[in-house]
């Protein structure tokens, strides 16, 4: 058998799988279909996102896998059945294969969450970063000849300077790029919750083509380049090249403007893709800020004086009888001279410019007013690249630190207008940084301000109910370490807030210490965290009496910090510390004081409370969690059937010191009364003979 494997006249490759099965996707009828065909990159991968709904992240995995294989299978059957058709000479629709062929590596529609674009924006702003640095270092290509009385043009750095912004535009039309395949979240759909995403291709291209696309061509049109590249080497003359210097002046900073507007909301935090989310964001943000405004005004400050050093060069021509020697100004490229030395009489004229009185002047104590550039005339003559810019950098720091206030301008309009540009952007890079540090003071302080405030209001009141002095004295020693115990910080509230799970295991990383009572020790967890629940913060400062003798015994204590002592009715001693319990009474008493009816359930039996016997006194300031009987009678009362087994009652009878202490009184009382009576009997019977 030979022969093509065609079947019908169709050359179509019979072996290939059926499309049907190959694209066969879930059954998943939700909204963002095309997100889980993206595979990873449609996937969400933040954490805290509240738009992606979990589905996303599931249903994409799930997609992937799946479809892997099949996409193998099928990439192999179209590769076969596109060089099979090229050998038989099948011409028809060779474009049409070829674009499916390549589709695959073209991206689908993307999710801003993604890890991918997280990585991308990264990128970006450090690329964007690097763009804004760089532009003004155009301005550092030209420089003052002193010996030729000319200003020249560094080509080998223009063009240095120029690859690496082409190199930045490029990564920017990427970004735009991006953008037509970026999903959103449609702002309609934030009124009733979190958004909805929108991953339909047109209903994108249409936000973005409305949105941010006119900004984001004009950004990343290489107008520096042009400019430098095309424009500046065919102005040599005197007009044309300042024309030219302006018009980079210009073409930079109005770049730099929407390039800002662009990806400062990637790095402060107000786009959906925020990139830089630690504690060091405030730092991040406003150092590079700041060291970009010295950078940029620097720059400007060097160009102006190269300005006003041809300024005054101009000045020194209209005032010399040089004929042409406004064409000696601008020399055009470094070392091309050619021009002036290709004819005798302009090489005589070149000379005599080049020994003009007038023009040595202007790098000396001449008459023309270079005001706050004075400095940067014979900066500008300096050979070295990196000492113009150092000195530059420093002079922008130092305006950016005083506001200007140690230059005076001269009476040139662009000068002022200048020197007002740099006190405006100080004032407000400085409106920035005390704002920043007020909000760090007001953060550390805040606790402080409201101890202020909560004393303040602690002394209105003792005043207001005239309480005695000592009163005012215990009073102001337990605000002061109930303060010092919680910093301010309200433990419930903050709580509350947390999962139920998560509060659960908090309270028993901090509540421990409960299973130290002995029957707490035979108590499930289920029982234990209930407790937990309701054990409350309490704080007792030094002399104060959690238990007096003949009241009511309320509260189960459990100490945290500090030293007590428990002084017993027949003066025994007993010292508390950390991790000991008091009132643990309580719980066996509410046992007692309780009955178990047929269904299970506990039925509190009246009577009277319990009554101490002894006296629990604070030696320090102590710290501890308490529970109140009213919360110990539901918890009884929720875990009755529990709490009446034979191993929880013998618990009760023979570890717990109350019942023990109850027998031994009554024990005491017995054996007393049985004396009492048996010294009676002797005293009653008559003497034997």
């Amino acid at each position: 058998m030979s022969g093509p494997l065609f079947v019908n006249g169709n050359r179509e490759f019979i072996f290939q799988p059926p499309q049907g099965d190959l694209r066969q996707l879930d059954d998943y009828g939700g909204k963002n279909e095309r997100l889980l065909k993206s595979g990873q990159l449609g996937m969400c991968n933040d954490p805290y996102c509240t738009t992606c709904p979990t589905v996303y992240k599931v249903k994409g995995r799930q997609k992937q896998s799946r479809t892997s294989d099949d996409e193998k299978v099928s990439y192999l059957g179209q590769h076969f059945s596109f060089v099979t058709n090229m050998r038989h000479g099948d011409a028809k629709g060779w474009a049409k294969r070829m674009c499916s062929f390549l589709h695959p590596y073209i991206p689908g529609v993307m999710n801003p969450h993604a890890k991918v674009i997280q990585h991308w924006n990264k990128f970006f702003v450090i690329s964007c970063l690097f763009a804004l640095f760089l532009d003004p270092l155009f301005f550092f290509s030209i420089s003052v000849q002193q010996d030729n009385k000319c200003i020249v043009v560094d080509w080998p750095l223009a063009a240095t300077i120029a690859v690496l912004r082409s190199m930045t535009d490029f990564i920017y039309f990427l970004h735009v790029l991006l953008q037509f395949r970026l999903a959103y979240v449609a702002p309609e759909s934030r009124v009733g919750g979190s958004g909805d995403l929108v991953d339909e291709p047109k209903r994108i291209a249409r936000n973005y083509l409305f949105g941010y696309f006119i900004i984001d061509f004009f950004v990343v049109l290489p107008l520096p380049q042009i400019i430098v590249l095309l424009i500046s080497p065919g102005s040599t003359g005197d007009s044309s090249a300042n024309y030219a210097n302006n018009l980079l002046r210009a073409a930079i900073l109005v770049q730099c403007i929407p390039r800002l507007h662009r990806f400062l909301p990637l790095l402060a935090g107000s786009s959906p893709t925020f990139i830089f989310e630690s504690a060091w964001s405030n730092f991040i943000i406003y150092l590079p800020t700041i060291v970009w405004a010295s950078h940029f005004f620097g720059s400007c400050w060097y160009l102006f004086g190269v300005q006003r050093v041809k300024q005054c060069f101009r000045d020194a021509c209209h005032s010399s009888n040089i004929k042409h020697c406004t064409e000696f100004i601008d020399c055009g490229h470094r070392n091309d001279y050619w021009k002036f030395t290709s004819d005798q009489a302009w090489e005589s004229l070149w000379e005599s410019w080049k020994n003009s009185t007038n023009a040595t002047a202007c790098f000396g104590d001449g008459d023309f007013d270079f005001g706050i550039y004075k400095t940067a005339v014979n900066l500008t003559t300096h050979k070295s690249v990196v000492t113009r810019y150092v000195y530059s950098l420093f002079w922008g720091f130092q305006q950016m630190s005083t506001l200007a206030g140690n230059q005076v301008p001269s009476y040139f309009e662009w000068e002022v207008l200048f020197i007002m540009a740099v006190i405006g952007t100080g004032l407000f890079l400085f409106a920035l940084l005390i704002g920043n540090m007020q909000n760090a003071v007001q953060g550390i302080g805040r606790r402080k301000s409201e101890m202020s405030l909560r004393r303040r209001d602690v002394e209105q009141w003792m005043s207001n109910r005239r309480l005695p002095e000592e009163l005012r004295r215990q009073v102001r020693a337990s605000e002061r370490f109930n303060w010092a115990t919680t910093r301010g910080v309200n433990e419930e509230m903050l709580m509350e807030n947390l999962p139920e799970d998560l509060q659960r295991e908090i309270r028993r990383h901090l509540f421990k210490f409960v299973k130290k009572v002995r029957i707490f020790q035979l108590l499930d967890e289920p029982i234990i965290d209930v407790i937990c629940e309701r054990l409350k913060t309490k704080t007792y400062i030094k002399d104060s009496k959690i238990l007096c003798r003949g009241g009511l015994v309320d509260k189960m204590v459990f100490i945290i910090r500090g030293k007590l002592e428990s002084i017993e009715e027949d003066g025994n001693v007993v010292p508390l510390s950390e991790g000991d319990v008091c009132g643990e009474e309580l719980l066996t008493w509410c046992l007692e004081h309780s009955s178990v009816i047929k269904d299970g359930t506990r039925i509190r039996i009246p009577g009277h409370g319990l009554l101490s016997n002894r006296v629990v006194r604070c030696l320090t300031h102590v710290e501890a969690f308490v529970l109140q009987a009213a919360d110990l009678k539901e918890v009884t009362s929720l875990f009755a059937r529990f709490l009446r087994s034979p191993r929880v009652q013998g618990a009760i009878r023979y570890e717990s010191p109350y019942p023990r202490g109850l027998a031994a009184r009554r024990i005491k009382v017995a054996w007393r009364y049985r004396k009492k009576r048996i010294s009676r009997g002797d005293s009653s019977s008559p003497p034997h003979n």
